[in-house]
């Protein structure tokens, strides 16, 4: 049996392929655990239980089917939405939703999750609430330079600005001492993430965020790693035509600190400090250089999370 859950505020709707079954519950404790008793008393093992990311409504209730010992997968909604186009489903309530994610886990099967600890939901909370503070202070700092653009600006709002941004720097750099602390605490983290900061580029920003988003680092091989991220290249040819190629998909969230990392390692990582020259030299926009440069980088680290060996003797990237 595949299911699929649309998960929203206050509701769960889940259908069940195939067994015309759909209800729905409440997103609370109680309703959690209604859910995971139904879905246990259908009769038959669950193959793939699939719910599309929605801001983080979807973490509780996958949380809840994994402790359950039931297969989730969390889905980008785009994939399912095109699913869904391509299945004639236009229509759009909630059931409908929850019958298209059933349709897509049986067609689609994506990977199931596995169930994270105590320590990676904390770290992830951190990671993405330090997240939210940095795009707070940015959208701050660019209201002060309107500002002073102005020709008469307000000197009143410009220091109420000010505060406010002091008051944000101060609560990231909690947050920043929060994740630290929280990394060195547990010996496997602490492990894991000195290989990964042994790498020139790779901060405890960068680190954080791969441990704690992309659990499957070094459990792939590059392509796999590369395509999960999104930075790996995809062809686009039609007939004779030959397109540009261009990455897609992907995780976003990891993919923006990469690429700050790799614009880091450009200038103080001697290895991809070269390979974005030879890039460059070679005529490739500066663009395509550095997505290059975030797919080795990325590589590299895989290998260094697989073998556990430090960059100092690390494999090859391309290993």
């Amino acid at each position: 049996m595949f299911v699929g859950i649309d998960v929203s505020k206050e509701r769960l709707d889940v259908a069940v392929r195939g067994r015309d079954i759909l209800f729905s519950v409440a997103r609370d404790e109680a309703g959690l655990t209604e859910l995971v008793t139904r879905l246990g008393g259908l009769g038959e093992p669950i193959k793939l239980i699939v719910l599309e990311a929605t801001g983080g409504y979807e973490r509780d209730v996958a949380t809840a089917l994994l402790v359950a010992r039931l297969p989730v997968a969390v889905v980008n909604p785009k994939q399912v939405r095109d699913f869904a186009g391509a299945t004639g489903k236009l229509a759009k309530t909630d059931a409908i939703d929850a019958a298209v994610l059933a349709h897509f886990a049986e067609a689609i099967k994506p990977a199931a999750q596995e169930m994270p600890d105590e320590l990676t939901l904390l770290i992830e909370a951190l990671v993405t609430r330090r997240s939210q503070l940095v795009q707070m202070i940015a959208a701050e700092k660019n209201r002060r330079s309107s500002l002073l653009v102005q020709r008469s600006p307000n000197k009143v709002v410009s220091k109420n600005i000010d505060k406010h941004i002091a008051w944000l720097e101060k609560q990231l750099a909690e947050i920043n001492d929060d994740i630290n602390d929280a990394i060195r605490e547990s010996p496997a983290w602490r492990e894991k993430d000195d290989l990964l900061r042994s790498v020139p580029g790779v901060g405890r920003v960068t680190s954080s965020t791969l441990l704690s988003f992309v659990p499957e680092l070094g459990k792939l091989d590059r392509k796999q790693i590369a395509a999960l991220v999104g930075v790996a290249p995809f062809n686009r040819d039609s007939g004779g035509w030959r397109g540009r190629r261009a990455i897609w998909g992907g995780r976003s969230a990891v993919r923006c600190v990469l690429y700050m990392a790799t614009v880091a390692a450009v200038r103080c990582n001697a290895t991809v400090k070269a390979f974005y020259a030879r890039l460059r030299a070679a005529g490739k926009p500066a663009k395509v250089a550095l997505t290059a440069c975030m797919r080795k980088l990325l590589v590299a680290l895989n290998a260094i999370a697989r073998d556990g060996v430090p960059w100092t003797i690390a494999p090859a990237p391309n290993h």
